[in-house]
């Protein structure tokens, strides 16, 4: 396997952006007997492309983008909004059906449901020679999982990149669309919001294989991580913010981890801590990825405690 000594990045995002929606009820669900309902309409940068590429740009890591924008005023802002946090775009293509959209239901319990438009990300074929161009400056690419990331696996994983997945809302382990993404990562994240606990899917993954990192995100619970050594489970980290606004957790608690293990070189707990902080502030803000947390303010809250740590 090849060893890559030079990098230019030090993490390359591979995946989903676009502008999100979101509809903010003041109820706890929509009334579908009437025709009209008032609610707060929010647009901005979103999909766990746009939260986890903005979000290592903004902690001051050198970030590049690889995915699909539209030929359209949604995609030129995507693209100008990236080129400000010091993204590189080198890796961005045009999906000729337009820039993805997203529908986020949110209700005033926190509950939410999401629409997703992903356009032509089934039958998209990336220009290969351009990504393996970025994906040899990295030693580290985070994928999201539209169907045509997974053409690009097999050469991080040739290039010796270490790679990490997020294979989002999961309601099969086994399910055959997410097995390349799988196999192929060195870091696996889930969500475990479709079940009671995510354990049972870590016990699944790491049977197979058994030197993955498997990090699960339970909301109000904290998070759980499964490695060779076992199951381990997290309670949340409490920040002085409310919580507001859940979308963009699952890519925070990914961003901080990994930044945290792979990048500030810290041990697994430590890690987790700074990962489910990232994920805690991303909450307190709304429908906004122009202003996640900062590295200053990261390590100002790890390091003097404006958190409430819970233990294990």
């Amino acid at each position: 396997m090849q060893q890559i000594h030079h990098t230019t990045f030090d993490i390359v995002i591979i995946g989903n952006v676009g502008i999100d929606t979101n509809v903010y009820s003041p109820n706890n669900n929509i009334n579908s007997n009437v025709e009209t309902n008032f609610t707060e309409n929010i647009d901005y940068i979103g999909q766990a492309g746009g939260y986890s590429a903005r979000g290592f740009a903004q902690l001051g890591y050198k970030t590049a983008f690889i995915g699909y924008v539209g030929d359209d005023f949604e995609g030129q802002f995507i693209l100008e909004e990236f080129t400000k946090d010091g993204i590189n775009t080198d890796g961005v293509f045009i999906d000729p059906i337009g820039t993805s959209r997203s529908i986020n239901l949110m209700y005033a319990n926190g509950k939410r449901k999401n629409f997703y438009d992903g356009k032509s990300h089934f039958v998209l074929q990336p220009n290969l020679e351009i990504c393996k161009s970025i994906l040899q400056k990295t030693k580290l690419a985070h994928f999201n999982i539209p169907n045509w990331a997974r053409h690009l696996l097999p050469m991080a994983k040739e290039l010796g990149v270490v790679i990490s997945s997020d294979i989002q809302d999961v309601t099969d382990i086994t399910d055959s669309y997410r097995n390349d993404f799988i196999h192929y990562s060195d870091v696996l994240f889930f969500s475990s919001v479709n079940q009671q606990t995510p354990d049972k899917y870590i016990e699944i993954v790491l049977s197979q294989y058994p030197d993955k990192i498997v990090v699960s995100g339970m909301g109000e619970k904290g998070c759980a991580v499964g490695t060779k050594n076992g199951i381990t489970h997290f309670k949340p980290e409490e920040l002085n913010k409310p919580v507001i606004d859940t979308n963009g957790a699952g890519d925070g608690l990914a961003t901080g981890f990994l930044a945290g293990y792979y990048l500030e070189k810290m041990n697994l707990e430590d890690a987790v801590k700074m990962g489910q902080t990232v994920a805690r502030y991303t909450c307190s803000l709304k429908a906004d990825t122009s202003h996640l947390v900062h590295k200053n303010q990261l390590f100002e809250i790890l390091n003097n405690g404006y958190y409430s740590r819970s233990g294990l």
